[in-house]
C-alpha cells in the first residue's frame, strides 16, 4: 500500500507533531489549518506551539520540501483528522470541528483514499464523520454501505501521547488502529507504520474509539480517589501524603497523589463522552469528574480560610494588604501547557475574590496572555517569596522542590502536592 501524499487536517498540539513525523520519512505532507497565522508560521519553517525538538523537525521537513501548510485540503492518498473535540452545554460532547473537517475534505476525495480519524471522539464519531463524508460525495462509497467494497477507506486511531514528550511516544508508543471494515484496518497499519516502531494492534472503530476513553476514564477515576481521600483526611487531621506513602507499602496497592483537581485537554474531558453516550450505566465515571472538577473550589475554600486565620492573627492588617502567591499554572509539572489547567483557575478565581495583591509564580512561561488572569502579577520564585503572606502550592515543577517550605507557618500555607510535607 503506497501513500506518496499525506494530509493532516488541524495543526495544533497533535496533528503539527504528527504531520512533521510523516515529512521527517520523506512523506509529502499537506497540513491543513483554519488558522491563517498558523499556517504562515508553518510555511516559515517555524512553529506555533510549544514541544521540545518539534521546531527542528519542523523547519527540516519545510527546508526540504516535505511539509506545506494550506487552508483549503488538497488531494492526497491518506487524511488524518486531527481537530479538537471539546463539550458543549451540560457536557455533551461538540463534533462540529469533526463535521467541518469531514465537508472540507470531501471535494477533493477519490477511489482508493483512506480517512482517519485521530480526534478523541465519543463512540460512533467515526461512523458519523463517514456518513458527512458520504452525504457531500454520494458518487462515492463508504463501509456504512458498502463493506470491504467501499471505494473510501475509514478508521478510527486515537493518539496517547504525553505533552513534552509527543515526537518520541508518537514514533515509540503502541498504536490502536480501528477501522470501519477489516480492509480499513489494514490499509490504516499500513500507514502508521511509516513512522511507528510500536505495534499497530488491530480492532474496529467504537472499539478504538472508547479504548482512548477508557484509558483517560480509568486516570480520572484514580485520580478522583486520592483527591477524595486527600478531603476526607483534611476533616479528620491526618496527613493525606504520609497515608498514602503508607498504604502503597502494600504489594497490590498504588494510590496516586492527590492533587488541585485535574486539567489537560484529555483527562477533564474525555469522561464525559462516555457519560453522554450511556449516562445511567456510568455512574462511577461521573461521580469521579463530579470529585475532581470539585476540587479547585475545595483548595479556593482552604485559601479564605487562610486568609481568615491570619487577618485574625495579624489584626492591624486589611485584606488588602495580604499578598497571596499561587506557585505553578501549568495543569502538570515541568511544562507549559496551561490547557484546561485547574492551577489556572483557582489562581483566576482568586484573583477576581481577594482583594489584595496575587503573585502568580509559572516557571515555564515567559508572560500571562491578555486577559489569561487578571489583577495577576508573575513573579519570580525569589520575588515571590519575599511578599508571601500567603503560599498556594499548585504544580510541584521541579523549581519548587529546592524551596524550603517547612520554614513558613502551615496554616498560611496551602499544599495542594504535597511539597510542604517534609516526607
Amino acid at each position: 500500500m503506497s501513500f506518496e501524499t499525506i494530509s493532516v487536517i488541524g495543526l495544533g498540539y497533535i496533528g503539527l507533531p504528527t504531520a512533521a513525523v510523516f515529512a521527517s520519512r520523506k512523506k509529502k505532507v499537506i497540513g491543513v489549518d483554519v488558522n491563517q497565522k498558523a499556517v504562515d508560521t508553518i510555511n516559515r519553517g517555524e512553529i506555533h506551539i510549544v514541544e521540545p525538538d518539534l521546531d527542528m523537525v519542523v523547519h527540516a521537513a519545510v527546508t526540504e520540501g516535505y511539509l506545506k501548510a494550506v487552508t483549503i485540503p488538497e488531494p492526497a492518498d491518506a487524511f488524518l483528522i486531527a481537530v479538537p473535540t471539546p463539550f458543549k452545554g451540560d457536557h455533551e460532547p461538540d463534533l462540529s470541528y469533526i463535521e467541518s473537517a469531514s465537508k472540507a475534505i470531501a471535494p477533493v476525495l477519490k477511489k482508493g483514499d483512506l480517512v482517519i480519524l485521530e480526534s478523541t471522539s465519543p463512540v460512533g464519531a467515526t461512523e458519523q464523520m463517514a456518513e458527512w463524508m458520504a452525504e457531500a460525495r454520494p458518487d462515492l462509497t463508504f463501509p456504512q454501505t458498502h463493506g470491504e467494497e467501499s471505494d473510501i477507506r475509514v478508521a478510527h486511531c486515537p493518539e496517547r501521547v504525553l505533552p513534552g514528550h509527543v515526537l518520541r511516544e508518537l514514533v515509540q508508543n503502541d498504536r490502536v488502529i480501528g477501522g470501519m471494515t477489516a480492509k480499513c484496518s489494514d490499509k490504516a497499519a499500513a500507514l502508521y507504520k511509516t513512522f511507528v516502531e510500536g505495534e499497530c494492534v488491530i480492532t474496529n472503530a467504537r472499539t478504538a474509539e472508547m479504548c482512548k476513553l477508557t484509558e483517560n476514564s480509568f486516570r480520572d477515576v484514580n485520580i478522583a480517589f486520592a483527591n477524595e481521600l486527600s478531603m476526607i483526611c483534611d476533616k479528620l487531621d491526618i496527613n493525606v501524603w504520609e497515608l498514602i506513602r503508607l498504604a502503597n507499602r502494600h504489594p497490590r496497592v498504588n494510590i496516586l497523589q492527590p492533587g488541585p483537581g485535574v486539567g489537560g485537554h484529555c483527562i477533564a474531558v474525555d469522561p464525559w463522552f462516555v457519560v453522554s453516550k450511556t449516562p445511567e450505566q456510568a455512574r462511577l465515571i461521573r461521580a469521579a469528574r463530579e470529585v475532581n472538577d470539585s476540587k479547585p473550589e475545595w483548595v479556593i475554600e482552604k485559601v479564605n480560610l487562610a486568609v481568615a486565620e491570619y487577618l485574625q492573627a495579624n489584626p492591624e492588617k486589611t485584606a488588602k494588604e495580604v499578598t497571596i502567591a499561587c506557585f505553578g499554572l501549568a495543569f502538570k509539572a515541568d511544562i507549559d501547557d496551561l490547557r484546561e489547567s485547574p492551577a489556572m483557575a483557582i489562581v483566576q478565581e482568586i484573583a477576581f475574590i481577594h482583594p489584595g495583591p496575587t503573585i502568580a509564580v509559572e516557571p515555564n512561561i515567559s508572560a500571562l496572555q491578555e486577559n489569561a488572569a487578571r489583577n495577576v502579577t508573575l513573579s519570580s520564585i525569589e520575588g515571590a517569596l519575599n511578599r508571601v503572606d500567603i503560599a498556594v502550592l499548585l504544580v510541584d515543577h521541579k523549581q519548587f522542590k529546592s524551596v524550603e517550605w517547612k520554614e513558613f507557618s502551615s496554616q498560611y500555607v496551602i499544599d495542594t502536592r504535597g511539597m510542604a510535607t517534609g516526607l
